[in-house]
This record gives C-alpha cells, structure tokens and sequence, in this order.
C-alpha cells in the first residue's frame, strides 16, 4: 500500500521556460483531477488554465493519462525527504504525520483520491501510482533498516513492508470512512507498525517447497 505523499502543495522547482511551462500545466491538472476526478481532466482545459497552448500540451503529454504519469513523477521528485531521528517510533510516527498532512490536505486528499480511482481502470496511471509509492517506500525503508542495525528490530526484517504498515490504515480511513485523519490516526497507525515489527511480523520467510 501507498506509503506517503507529495511534499508541501505549491512548491515549485525554479527552471527555464520548459520548466516553467511544465510547472504551470501540472499545477492545473492537479488541480482539475482534485475538482472533477480522472474523468474530468481535459487537456484542452488544463491548458487554458495554465495559460499555454493546446498544441504544446498534447504534443508533450498526448493523453490524460501521460499528464497523470508526469504528475505522479513530478510530486515524488518534490516530496519530502524521510525524517532522521535515530528511534524507530519516532521515525515512523513521523512518516504517518507526513501521510496525515498530504491525505488531509483540502487539494492533495483528493488529488490523491482521483489518481487511485483512476489507476483501477488505466494502465499507464496504475504504472505511474506504483513507481510514485516505490519511491517513497525507499526514501523511508532507512529508517527501518537502521533500527534492524540497532537491534531495535529482529534480522531479516521487511523494511518496505513496514512503511506500507504505516501509511495503509490511513489511505483505508481516507477512502472508506468520513473520519478525519488526526493525529490520534497516524500515532495509532505508527504505534501499530512498530508493534508488529517487534514481533517479527514483517520478518521475510523462505519460499515453501
């Protein structure tokens, strides 16, 4: 499961006019998917919004799926690098925080919600959400590897199922219940995690025969 999301919202990276075009375009169709799901996104109107040409916008990303793609490699690119804290709890509860922040967010919530939406039916979007949640699992497995090098943690530990743990009963809450994402949700979620991890839950086992 999706492990955490983008960094804060608007933050752009500073480039020629490329860049800039880019960042006008991905601006408005995060934008459009938040407002009116995949569905909704029209090309035509994404460039309106962002005050460029039709032509340049479907040369570029073609379809609403490439610009979706681009968007979910746009935002791993720009999301926030994991915390370092030197405690496994306080490292994890720190990525349900971020989880908690992105998924509440009154754009990012449900931005996010359109793209899995969407990944269920297109292909090259599902592609894209997997490659997103890929990247950030690695930014934060660390954190999780280092508490196995302490001790914190039994050998053989799955570092990247751990992370999943942590942000999955807070994307469930965001997509099947009208409960708020508090901070009692990401300390349950974190606490929950390390709690199974100690166990040996998430230690890898062979293959049977």
């Amino acid at each position: 499961m999706p492990t955490d999301g983008p960094g804060e919202p608007g933050t752009l990276r500073p480039g020629g006019r490329t860049a800039r075009v880019r960042a006008a375009v991905l601006e408005a169709g995060g934008d459009m998917l938040a407002e009116r799901g995949f569905h909704g996104l029209d090309l035509a109107e994404v460039a309106r919004r962002a005050g460029v040409g039709k032509t340049t916008v479907y040369r570029r990303w073609g379809t609403a799926a490439g610009l979706v793609a681009d968007l979910l490699h746009d935002m791993a690119e720009q999301s926030l690098p994991r915390t370092r804290t030197g405690s496994l709890e306080e490292d994890l509860l720190a990525n349900a925080e971020l989880v908690r922040r992105t998924l509440s967010d009154p754009r990012q919530g449900p931005l996010f919600k359109a793209v899995i939406a969407a990944a269920t039916a297109d292909a090259r979007t599902a592609e894209a959400l997997h490659r997103f949640y890929e990247v950030r699992v690695a930014e934060w497995a660390p954190c999780v590897e280092e508490a196995v090098a302490r001790g914190e943690l039994p050998e053989g530990t799955d570092a990247a199922e751990v992370v999943r743990a942590v942000s999955a009963p807070l994307y469930y809450r965001l997509l099947t219940t009208h409960a708020p994402l508090d901070d009692t949700a990401a300390g349950r979620a974190a606490g929950a995690a390390v709690a199974a991890a100690r166990a040996g839950v998430f230690v890898r086992t062979a293959p049977s025969a």
